[in-house]
């Protein structure tokens, strides 16, 4: 679904593997030897591509990918505003994501690419055979997961739409689900495309096609605002033509991004030919690799419709809702993706051959090296999501029908979001090191007590305060599950592979605590002096911004190199070196 609403609403739920981004890296080598710059590309096989050349296809289009998939969330709440209609768009999008997720998503990254790899280098015709076995199965398990979905889109607006909110809004999310939920049947055939054209060291098209989604997305919106205009309006308002509209235009934009894969099958080689004989696949041995990774994304989507319904029924009382605590978690997930994403793609390969090999003091010093670089580079950010949450939210959202009330309500959310970047990240680090043992096994009970502890917490929140918290109370509640993730997860690697250098880490977070704190009080002041208030003009927002984060930032890296942070300098360092080349 390239950058779609249910990866940034849903994005990696705590242990499922993301995908490589392909961005620039920050080498972990780096860190204890002369500075270097190194990228993450997929598994070359030998003769096929260039690793270089792909890393820099696979970065290009991951940054453009990122930029559309942004100007997408822009579109569609300029559009449609953060209310009802908004939200039952946000909502109904998730469905095919979800039910997507549910089959294939996490399976698809722990089992069936490792799986392509090994047929590939293993049998006579390279994997050609097994690869178009799969797509026969798929295609056809694929369609009728999306006929049983749309058959059930009203059980699924029921869930997740919530029956406290009105047959209006209810039947709004159905309608667009009956439009959105084939949805599935070309996300998943478009995912297992782009699976066999990685084996074959093809990355540009699987990187570029979601850009092509987005834009279709894109113009979509444009012409709901030609047509109809930038309004809020109630969900009895919503005409089956602006219905057709925004759930035919947005399936259509997963139907591009699929049919532009096509050819890139051709040219690598492969022909698609149906092949039915299923038994070859090895199902069994399917089903018992992939069985805990499923147990871990259906405990997932639990959390998932838990705080779906939650939020729907604050979105019902007009407070912030779906769609703007979607936009908050895409903010948090750039930076999680730009940063920790980067570093985890670096550590996977080392920790996994060092785990392999049984040196568990090396998956032990990648793993504290990699949590303390996590920490010091993502605090700044976190430290302006925080302090200019509302001129973020301003710049970056005010547009159309999307209000002045809408962005206060998204600076509330974000403040609270940036709780949850770093241990959201270092849970991630923690649950890549049991992947690297490897173990799917463990991610997958240690998720049962934290989608739990978050459910319970999420829950009590709503409970406790009043709807105009309950979007902010819920990403608290991602966060307390966070670090809780963090604790189990760390004690569980103790047992494992042995201490994991708490002290060190220990001691690098309370200076990058203390350079944060320090930098956050140096923004507040900057923006007690600077023009604007709580609602301030688009203007006012852009200067509080860029004087208030160059603040922020130069007051940061300041601190981190006087506390002696190693891991800022090091960074500055290879900053430097890139400056003057």
């Amino acid at each position: 679904m390239g950058d779609g609403l249910y990866r940034s609403a849903n994005a990696m739920p705590h242990g499922v593997p993301p995908p490589a981004d392909g961005a620039t890296l920050i080498s972990i080598e780096s860190l204890d030897q002369p500075m270097v710059e190194t990228t993450a590309s997929a598994p070359e096989p030998p003769g096929e591509g260039n690793a270089a050349g792909n890393s820099a296809v696979m970065a290009i289009g991951s940054l453009v990918s990122r930029g559309t998939g942004f100007l997408r969330t822009v579109a569609l709440g300029s559009a449609l505003g953060s209310l009802a209609v908004g939200n039952a768009y946000t909502t109904a999008q998730i469905f095919p994501g979800m039910v997507y997720e549910f089959l294939l998503g996490g399976i698809l990254t722990s089992v069936l690419i490792p799986v392509l790899v090994r047929r590939r280098k293993a049998d006579p015709d390279q994997g050609q055979a097994y690869a178009q076995r799969l797509l026969t199965l798929a295609v056809f398990a694929l369609g009728v997961a999306a006929v049983i979905a749309v058959v059930l889109a009203p059980v699924l607006t029921a869930l997740y739409g919530s029956d406290q909110t009105s047959e209006d809004f209810q039947r709004l999310v159905t309608l667009l689900s009956y439009l959105m939920l084939p949805m599935i049947f070309f996300t998943g055939l478009s995912a297992l495309i782009s699976a066999v054209l990685n084996v074959r060291g093809h990355f540009a098209a699987p990187m570029w096609t979601p850009i092509l989604n987005n834009l279709v997305v894109i113009a979509t919106f444009g012409i709901y605002i030609a047509v109809f205009g930038a309004k809020v309006i109630p969900a009895d308002e919503m005409t089956p033509g602006r219905i057709a509209l925004l759930g035919g235009g947005t399936l259509l934009g997963v139907v591009v991004q699929a049919a532009g894969l096509v050819p890139a099958l051709r040219k690598v080689g492969f022909r698609w030919r149906w092949r039915f004989d299923f038994r070859a696949l090895g199902l069994r041995e399917l089903a018992r690799l992939g069985g805990w990774m499923f147990c871990y994304v259906a405990v997932s989507q639990i959390g998932l419709a838990v705080l779906f319904n939650l939020l729907n029924r604050a979105g019902d009382a007009d407070e912030a809702g779906p769609l703007i605590y979607n936009n908050v978690f895409l903010l948090v997930m750039m930076a999680h993706g730009i940063v920790a994403v980067s570093i985890l793609t670096a550590l996977m390969p080392r920790m996994s051959a060092a785990a392999a090999e049984g040196r568990y003091a090396d998956v032990v010093a990648d793993l504290s090296r990699g949590t303390r670089v996590v920490t010091a580079v993502l605090a700044p950010i976190a430290v302006c999501y925080a302090v200019l949450a509302n001129p973020i939210a301003v710049v970056l959202f005010r547009y159309g029908a999307f209000s002045a009330k809408s962005a206060t309500a998204t600076s509330v959310v974000l403040l609270v979001g940036a709780l949850a970047l770093i241990p959201f990240a270092v849970s991630q680090l923690f649950t890549f090191a049991f992947y690297a043992l490897p173990d799917t096994k463990t991610p997958a009970l240690i998720n049962i007590p934290v989608v739990g502890i978050r459910i319970v917490v999420q829950i009590g929140l709503f409970a406790a305060f009043s709807a105009s918290f309950a979007a902010a109370g819920l990403m608290l509640g991602n966060a307390v599950s966070y670090l809780a993730a963090v604790v189990i997860t760390a004690m569980l690697l103790r047992r494992r592979i042995g201490r994991l250098g708490l002290g060190e880490i220990t001691k690098t977070l309370g200076k990058v605590l203390v350079a944060a704190l320090a930098s956050a009080l140096v923004g507040w002041l900057a923006l007690q002096l600077l023009p604007g208030d709580s609602t301030p003009s688009r203007l006012e927002a852009i200067i509080r911004l860029i004087v208030g984060g160059g603040l922020i930032g130069a007051s940061y890296v300041g601190l981190a190199m006087l506390l002696r942070i190693s891991e800022i300098s090091e960074v500055v360092q290879l900053v430097r070196q890139k400056v003057g080349r």
